[in-house]
């Protein structure tokens, strides 16, 4: 049986996004008796209360939400003067980077950052230092530029914050790698539910509250004023001792207290009620600002997540695409714009996320990281905004708000070729800069130069370049790593009559030519073996994918490859503490598929030899530290 929904004052109505234009809510009435994000319904109709005139942020362009920015207020560690405010904090570099395969280098790293400040994230968590030297440095080279950069009209400035488990050892690397930054964060955990500290910690409750208490004390004494605790596996832990734990921590020092839903193991209503508890049982809470963290494990992370911010969460903990242990995390922009298309039922809440740059934000993470979202992931898939079935044509030819809820424009995707310029083979620097600045690329020199030449080259054997095309090529210059070894030239043959051959010339950053020739079972085989006999280190290749940008037997091929190294690959793991054996991800695209193979594969271990560079040089200057000290 469905339900009806009966505003207060029905003249109202009209101030309302479409997407609010529902009169039938098909929910069993058992659930909404029990359902925090709906007041109990005392009859087969229900009142809520009246909605406010469309937010200030919106607009309406064609029947779909437009919206401008909101502004910010003055960020305090334990308190935000507006109350409808709520702080994005973003884990994209921390745990988003725990998917397997999602390996980025330490200049990856800050270019995301770099980004994630300009989309308006208020908290960015650059790593776990405590893993390794290498992720330290990446944290403090974040914590020294976007710590320290404002952006924006409104001069915003993210606080970089840094994880640590509840140790002394951990608490020192992050406090090191963040307090360079303008507004540094630590952020601490331990876990507290019964299967965690009897089965992984072997601690008792007791136990757990000291070193909870003491850890964050101990940030504090460090002169950090921003400390974010966590109780692991929060959603399965008993209620009472979850209270007492938070309630130590907030007396430790604490500022912000986040509530992970750590196996994803909530429903929205379980998750909102825990929220709403803890504000209401919770003494000291009024003094600090309470998080979530929801995993994905049941697709239920996005709404557990609002299902929090509906309860009285503050800070929602969220990455780029939802990327993540096991199943992700809640997504950002599917947060964000849920918040925004939906804010009268949320009680007016809003971020400051700019949200134009959320396309550009999810291209460069899926690049740099090598996970590439799928076709029908809400918000930033490729499908998003396509419509095929003719009804659903025929509508948006119409009223765009017939099957729009939101501007594509407004997050940042061009549609359309506004400029109506076709690029060919007769294009210049000027009309191929002027189409990259209608996707968001705002690029120029050196890049520009090198994204040219990959245009000509192809331009010559196609007639006309598509939108698809010059997505495929930008990702191929400008989302790589930095270049230790390049591909200079490639000869393989192959077929029915004889083995597959291939010689491979690289050159080296420093200019340094060789050149190696090898067979194989095919031409990716063989110049594969020609590229590790000429560069000499172990790689193993995990994964290896193809992909054609268009159709037509003319169309651009992008391959992705994940490779792995030996033991000088490794790091810690942030919840379990154990060593794991990184993995690297590289892209290549060429009209040629053994020219794309080969490109994706320099790539990978391009990213792999910076890694092993990096630690190696962390390690070296961590001795000369040690000795003078």
């Amino acid at each position: 049986m469905a339900f009806s929904l009966v505003f207060s004052n029905p003249s109202k109505t009209s101030s309302l996004p479409s997407c609010v234009h529902h009169h039938q809510v098909g929910i069993p009435r058992s659930a909404l008796l029990t359902n925090p994000w709906l007041s109990p319904p005392s009859s087969r109709f229900f009142s809520i209360p009246s909605p406010s005139p469309l937010p200030k942020p919106w607009s309406r362009s064609g029947g779909a939400l437009k919206c401008s920015l909101p502004s910010r207020p003055e960020y305090i560690p334990n308190h935000i003067p507006d109350p409808n405010f709520v702080r994005i904090f973003d884990t994209t570099l921390r745990d988003g980077e725990q998917s397997p395969g999602a390996t980025m280098t330490s200049n990856e790293k800050l270019v995301v950052a770099r980004h994630l400040s300009r989309l308006g994230v208020d908290i960015i968590e650059a790593g776990f230092p405590a893993s390794s030297p290498d992720d330290l440095d990446a944290v403090r080279s974040i914590a020294i530029e976007v710590g320290n950069q404002p952006v924006g009209d409104d001069g915003h400035v993210p606080v970089i914050c840094g994880l640590a488990r509840c140790n002394k050892k951990d608490i020192d690397a992050a406090w090191e790698a963040v307090r360079h930054a303008k507004k540094p964060r630590v952020h601490t955990f331990i876990a507290t539910s019964e299967i965690h500290m009897q089965h992984k910690l072997r601690k008792t409750r007791e136990e757990v509250v000291n070193i909870a208490r003491e850890m964050v004390a101990y940030a504090r004494s460090l002169g950090c004023q921003d400390i974010e605790f966590s109780p692991e596996d929060a959603g399965r832990s008993d209620r009472e001792f979850l209270y007492h734990v938070l309630e130590e921590v907030i007396k430790a020092g604490a500022t912000t207290l986040n509530i992970p839903d750590t196996v994803g193991y909530t429903l929205p209503s379980e998750f909102g009620t825990l929220i709403a508890d803890i504000k209401a049982n919770t003494p000291g809470i009024e003094n600090v600002i309470i998080s979530t963290h929801c995993q994905n494990d049941l697709g239920l992370a996005t709404a557990n997540t609002l299902a929090g911010a509906y309860a009285g969460a503050r800070q929602l903990e969220v990455t780029v695409n939802g990327i993540g242990e096991r199943a992700g995390n809640a997504s950002l922009e599917e947060v964000v714009v849920a918040m925004k298309c939906r804010q009268e039922l949320l009680g007016g809440l809003y971020t400051g996320i700019n949200t134009k740059h959320i396309v550009m934000a999810s291209k460069m993470v899926a690049e740099h990281t090598g996970l590439h979202v799928q076709p029908h992931k809400a918000i930033v898939g490729a499908n998003a905004f396509a419509h095929e079935s003719g009804i659903h044509q025929d509508g948006m030819l119409k009223h765009k708000g017939t099957y729009e809820i939101i501007s594509p424009e407004d997050i940042g995707l061009s549609r359309s070729n506004e400029s109506g310029i076709v690029l060919g083979k007769l294009s210049g620097r000027h009309a191929l800069r002027s189409r990259l600045l209608e996707f968001g690329y705002d690029i120029d020199g050196k890049e520009l130069d090198d994204v040219f030449k990959r245009f000509k080259e192809v331009a010559e054997k196609k007639k006309r370049i598509s939108d698809e095309d010059l997505e495929a090529l930008i990702s191929d210059e400008i989302f790589q790593p930095p270049v230790i070894w390049s591909l200079s030239e490639l000869q393989a043959t192959c077929g029915t009559l004889g083995l597959s051959t291939a010689t491979v010339k690289l050159v080296s950053s420093d200019g340094e030519e060789k050149i190696a020739c090898s067979i194989g079972t095919g031409p990716v085989d063989a110049a594969y073996k020609a590229i590790d006999s000429i560069v000499q280190v172990h790689a193993v290749l995990r994964e290896y994918a193809m992909s054609a940008v268009t159709e037509g037997i003319d169309a651009i091929a992008t391959t992705r490859v994940v490779v792995s190294g030996d033991d000088s690959c490794t790091s810690m793991h942030a919840l379990t503490g154990e060593t794991m054996r990184r993995t690297f991800s590289g892209s290549g695209a060429s009209m040629d598929i053994v020219v794309s193979s080969v490109r994706a594969y320099v790539s990978a271990l391009n990213k792999m030899l910076g890694f092993v560079s990096a630690m190696k040089s962390s390690k070296e200057n961590t001795e000369k530290q040690n000795i003078s000290h």
